[in-house]
């Protein structure tokens, strides 16, 4: 094939959009408004319309998103947050800079996600906060995590880095955005994201004043009045040109939702018919924006990786090595074998090109590859 195959296809997505984010950024660079100019507060505006947050604050990037959640709680050292041991380093990243605990709960063999069953009796009496990850495009189950908080007077903070424009929908029929269901809500503009920028980015969602307020103090280094510091703060801000940006390609968030779960549909088909291979699940009650296409296989896994890159083929391994085995948080006491479903998981998973660019002739191209490798790797 003479065509370029590109885990995500930036160029092509910016060819079809390129007048509208050229005239956008040219507008920001013209008014010379390169920090908190009026399409930061556009942006915000319009981002919040479309999740149905009360409050949005848009910052940095996705890290400092959630840390500043964090310091938005007024945890002290010490203090528990419960996470899922499979995801980026991050979520648990955070949580350690903050001198807090990070605690883990296993997650679903399917979904991959956390594991509502074996969360309550993770929690203690200094459990603070409860961080569950949206992965590779789909919702937690918020409902259930929900209740769980609640019953024990716990924060959540969605890790909404993944899966911004999907929903979830509650047993009683509501349906709400990803990252406006919990007491704050974090996500990533990283250029990869379904909604990415060209640099770096994050946003805050929260539907409490208090928060908000709290949240907007924290990002401008603790300052509401210019040179008066009433907290301790960071210096975390979208500047005006990524916002811009991401207000030019938000109208088209629905559009990408819908081009990706298109291409993971036609993988579905091919894949549903491969011996020793497991094709995503769809988490009940949420929608899936496919993030990332995340095959398991029943083992090959590293084989069939190396005959890809041979073939010239991206793919991803998200994640090769669970959180609670990294060497930077083996102090914490983990063990392999403390969460047995994620340690094989990282053992199972490849992520295959997926974009809002890909039609079928490249998948047709990609799959072919595929089924070469996996007949080799699954025979081993």
């Amino acid at each position: 094939m003479n065509r370029q195959i590109d885990m995500v296809d930036l160029k092509g997505q910016y060819a079809k959009i390129k007048s509208e984010v050229d005239q956008a950024i040219a507008e920001v660079v013209e008014s010379a408004y390169f920090i908190k100019g009026p399409w930061v507060k556009e942006f915000a505006c319009n981002l919040a319309g479309y999740t149905g947050a009360k409050y949005v604050v848009p910052c940095g990037n996705g890290t400092d998103a959630l840390q500043i959640a964090l310091m938005a709680l007024d945890l002290k050292p010490g203090d528990e947050v419960i996470t899922c041991p499979f995801t980026f380093v991050a979520t648990v990243e955070v949580i350690a800079l903050l001198q807090l605990k990070p605690v883990f709960v296993d997650v679903h063999a399917d979904t991959m996600m956390l594991d509502e069953t074996k969360l309550e009796a993770a929690i203690t009496d200094k459990t603070k906060a409860i961080i569950p990850v949206h992965l590779f495009g789909q919702v937690a189950n918020m409902e259930a995590i929900m209740d769980i908080a609640n019953r024990h007077d716990v924060a959540v903070i969605e890790d909404n880095a993944q899966a911004i424009g999907a929903t979830y929908t509650f047993s009683d029929g509501t349906t709400k955005g990803a990252g406006t269901i919990g007491h704050i809500g974090t996500t990533s503009f990283f250029p990869s994201k379904n909604l990415g920028c060209y640099g770096d980015g994050g946003a805050i969602f929260t539907n409490d004043e208090k928060l908000f307020k709290r949240i907007n103090l924290i990002c401008n280094h603790g300052m509401e009045k210019r040179y008066y510091h009433d907290d301790i703060g960071v210096n975390s801000r979208l500047d005006s040109i990524q916002a811009a940006v991401l207000d030019v390609k938000l109208k088209y968030l629905d559009e990408y939702g819908k081009a990706r779960q298109e291409a993971a549909a036609r993988y579905d088909e091919y894949f549903t018919k491969v011996e020793g291979v497991t094709i995503p699940a769809r988490a009940k009650g949420s929608t899936h924006v496919f993030h990332q296409y995340t095959l398991k296989l029943e083992n090959g896994r590293d084989e069939l990786s190396a005959y890809l890159k041979e073939q010239g083929i991206p793919h991803g391994i998200y994640y090769p090595v669970p959180l609670h085995l990294q060497k930077a948080y083996m102090h914490y006491g983990f063990q392999k074998g403390d969460f047995p479903v994620t340690e094989k998981l990282c053992e199972q998973v490849i992520s295959l090109p997926m974009h809002t660019e890909l039609d079928e002739e490249l998948q047709n191209f990609i799959c072919q590859k595929l089924e070469r490798g996996l007949h080799s790797a699954l025979t081993l």
